[in-house]
């Protein structure tokens, strides 16, 4: 999300004329240029050393080839998907990963959505969330619990992928991190005489979608957080009726690290999850 400013000033570039007209808006390539921002998989040089990965390859249901990372655990209290934010790949991610394996000993699964890193394809919303839940699936199958079993992982724009997965489908807990209600609000707060809400081909509205998840949340953001504004953030947490616990980051921006009182809670959390996910949905 750090291209956030860039992606408001495209929209006032283009908004003359531009009425909404979905995937044919003229804002469509603007957008996706300035919102997605894959980076190359890197050579073998730059992967970290203590990381206990297993490759992983599936396939997206439109036949999209995709890579991740797999860290399996002798005695997982969860089974966790990761999904990341808007920029980089995997790689970058390889901190996150260790702490969320050894330190809190889970199963967990980070991926990149198409056109990162090692995927192939072209990012754009409905492309990421079929990679997210290809992803699942082949989580599920190797980890060997139910896809609902899954606990589900989301910063920034991975938080809207993961609300979309537990929204449909839901999840035995899930996590959240400097994300936001939905894609326009964001842009809205920066430049709200651009009117994204009536221009934005990518909307990702997790604040409607949320209310069809009933399981346990876990979410937290910094409170000065420059590109979500933590009352964003608080918007989505309100938006969600299942059992939730919001956490503040004192003075945490948009990509600082966790806290170890955030640790402590993400501890609690884990250890308070039912065995099995609650089947009842309200279905969209």
């Amino acid at each position: 999300m750090r291209q956030l400013c860039q992606l408001v000033c495209g929209l006032t570039f283009l908004l003359a004329g531009c009425a909404w007209m979905g995937p044919l808006s003229p804002l469509a390539p603007i957008e996706h240029s300035l919102l997605y921002h894959p980076t190359p998989f890197p050579d073998a040089r730059s992967l970290p050393n203590d990381l206990p990965f297993e490759d992983v390859w599936f396939t997206s249901e439109d036949g999209t080839n995709l890579h991740g990372w797999y860290l399996g655990h002798p005695q997982p209290r969860a089974v966790v998907l990761f999904c990341h934010g808007n920029a980089g790949n995997i790689v970058s991610r390889g901190e996150s990963l260790w702490i969320l394996n050894q330190r809190h000993g889970l199963a967990v699964m980070t991926f990149d959505y198409r056109g990162y890193g090692k995927s192939a394809g072209r990012p754009s919303e409905r492309g990421i969330l079929q990679d997210a839940r290809a992803a699942r699936t082949w989580l599920a199958s190797r980890a060997g619990v139910a896809e609902a079993d899954v606990v589900l992982m989301g910063r920034s724009l991975g938080g809207a992928v993961a609300v979309d997965l537990a929204a449909r489908d839901g999840a035995r807990g899930l996590v959240l991190a400097s994300t936001f209600p939905s894609l326009p609000e964001v842009a809205a707060h920066h430049l709200p005489w651009a009117l994204p809400n009536l221009n934005m081909t990518q909307r990702l509205n997790s604040a409607k979608k949320i209310r069809h998840y009933v399981g346990p949340l876990l979410q937290s953001h910094g409170n000065a957080d420059e590109l979500i504004p933590i009352e964003l953030g608080r918007k989505l947490f309100d938006a969600a009726p299942g059992p939730k616990r919001f956490i503040v980051i004192p003075n945490g921006r948009h990509n600082d690290p966790q806290t170890a009182e955030y640790r402590t809670a993400f501890d609690e959390f884990i250890g308070s999850l039912p065995a099995r996910a609650n089947r009842r949905l309200s279905r969209q």
